[in-house]
């Protein structure tokens, strides 16, 4: 009996290459078995979020054992920590093109309201995620910070036009967090009405931004006189 006890504790311990070889399966390489797992947990963070998702769900649904999810990623943190990043990079990359190409300022807006919509159409799981605030990276994998990264590609857009108007630069910053909250906040909404048409949202929000930056105040007051 002991001797059967050992082997099943051999086997166990064997690398899973080795086991896969055993079982007369196709192993999988090291790097397709990251982006196997990056795959499986990205899916059940967007659906059930960071802490209703565990590593043997993970692990069972990748078909290998959890000590395979700690040797790729150290646990579900760290896990959750590559996904977010790729998301967050992905989204900005998006945005980053879109304030960087050429074009009438008008035109760079609604290129990066389009660029973000495309994302949350074409990367749903990945909004998903990125909307939730995350439990780890507190720096890199919040909602806020994710605005607040979109924000600083917008900044030089904002100082060149308060410059062209006349207007103190130094509150730049500030309009571009808003300009961009506005417009990440009407993507988290469209994440599950997805109506009206793409198009359509993109039209909308530039109408709005724009036209309420074409008649900006060089010094606005509050109406009520008792703040």
């Amino acid at each position: 009996m002991a001797g059967a006890a050992e082997a099943s504790s051999t086997k166990d311990a064997l690398p899973e290459q080795a086991k896969g070889r055993r079982d007369g399966r196709a192993r999988m390489t090291g790097k397709e078995r990251r982006e196997q797992l990056l795959d499986i947990g990205r899916s059940l963070f967007a659906q059930k979020g960071f802490d209703a998702t565990s590593v043997e769900e993970i692990a069972q649904r990748a078909g290998v054992s959890k000590p395979v999810v700690y040797e790729h990623f150290g646990g579900k943190e760290g896990l959750y920590a590559v996904v977010v990043d790729r998301e967050m990079r992905a989204l900005l990359d998006s945005i980053t093109g879109a304030l960087t190409s050429q074009g009438h300022p008008r035109e760079l807006l609604e290129r990066a309201a389009f660029a973000l919509l495309d994302y949350v159409e074409s990367s749903t799981d990945g909004f998903r995620i990125l909307v939730r605030d995350s439990p780890v990276a507190q720096s890199t994998g919040t909602f806020a910070s994710l605005i607040s990264d979109a924000a600083s590609q917008v900044e030089h857009i904002m100082v060149n036009q308060f410059k062209e108007r006349g207007f103190d630069p130094t509150f730049a910053p500030m309009y571009a967090q808003m300009l961009v909250g506005m417009v990440a906040l009407t993507g988290q909404w469209w994440l599950d009405a997805r109506k009206p048409k793409k198009a359509d949202v993109a039209a909308h929000l530039v109408n709005l931004a724009w036209n309420g930056l074409s008649g900006l105040e060089a010094r606005p007051q509050l109406r009520d006189g008792e703040h």
